[in-house]
């Protein structure tokens, strides 16, 4: 079973990032990147469950299947800005941490 620890530490250290950083990108690259608009909302899908799990280790393989679906596992437009890059790195690290 994967390490909630893990998870939880990588979590903690991204998530006040991504809730900054997601709504932004999404405003400013969502018309050229309509996929955003489905990341900005699995994002917000798994700050919820995070947020009800409390310490415990949420649920989220359906999450995490559907971003990397969505976002052809990270992969990083060419015609993006640092945040956006940004946000699909730290996304990925705690798509790993959670299957750690």
């Amino acid at each position: 079973m994967a390490d909630k620890n893990v998870f939880n530490e990588t979590a903690a250290r991204h998530m006040k990032t991504l809730k900054q950083y997601v709504p932004i990108v999404a405003r400013v690259h969502g018309k050229s990147h309509p996929e955003f608009h489905e990341v900005h909302a699995i994002f917000d899908a798994i700050a919820k469950r995070i947020k009800a799990a409390g310490s415990e280790r949420p649920d989220l393989e359906d999450e995490f299947a559907r971003l990397r679906d969505v976002t052809d596992s990270y992969t990083v437009p060419a015609d993006v800005c640092e945040s956006y890059e940004a946000v699909y790195d730290m996304l990925s690290e705690l798509d790993k941490a959670y299957h750690a």
